[in-house]
């Protein structure tokens, strides 16, 4: 099974706004580590999300 490009893209551009990391590195990360440190920038983003209420 392929992995679809469009979620590649989503996801690259969702970790290179919230780490600044290139897309050679965040490209470079397996599939699995790279959704692992989506699932972190979300938690991180939902938890300061609480904090400014």
């Amino acid at each position: 099974m392929t992995y679809a490009a469009e979620r590649i893209h989503e996801e690259v551009a969702y970790l290179a706004y919230h780490f600044h990391w290139s897309m050679g590195e965040l490209l470079d990360l397996e599939h699995r580590d790279r959704g692992r440190y989506v699932e972190q920038a979300a938690a991180l983003v939902a938890r300061a999300s609480e904090g400014s209420r």
